[in-house]
């Protein structure tokens, strides 16, 4: 398994959810279990980055996402640091960015491959109703 962890984010490289959200999501989990607190500083995007070994802005972007719904601020030549508990309605919008994300993902992907929108829905409503159903996720 390829795996990467800073500050408690773990990546796993193999999964089709971007690192982008992988970050987000992370970091949300820990802010929810309270693993972090109100004040917490986080590394810097540079250092996150280096220490997970990605991407500079797949890194900026995960702070930004979180910024824009108040989990963290960064303040330019201060650092970032966790805000507040997530409160329901900005941990619903950032569920929704997230789900968002991984929608635009599958479907640019879909695109990329060569599939009709019409094939991607017929698709969708199968594995949909299977889920609904049975409770059974498709596997990766």
């Amino acid at each position: 398994m390829s795996t990467k962890q800073s500050v408690g984010v773990e990546l796993e490289f193999r999964s089709k959810v971007p690192i982008t959200l992988q970050i987000v999501e992370a970091i949300q989990r820990q802010v929810a279990a309270g693993k972090l607190h109100p004040g917490d500083q986080l590394p810097t995007v540079r250092q996150m980055a280096a220490d997970l070994r990605v991407n500079f802005n797949t890194v900026a972007r995960a702070y930004r996402m979180l910024d824009e719904v108040g989990v963290i601020s960064t303040q330019q030549g201060r650092g970032t640091y966790v805000l507040e508990e997530i409160p329901p309605e900005k941990s619903r919008r950032l569920r929704q960015a997230t789900l968002d994300g991984l929608t635009r993902s599958y479907l640019a992907a879909a695109v990329r491959l060569g599939y009709l929108p019409e094939e991607v829905q017929r698709r969708m409503e199968i594995w949909l109703a299977r889920w609904m159903k049975t409770g059974e996720v498709p596997e990766e």
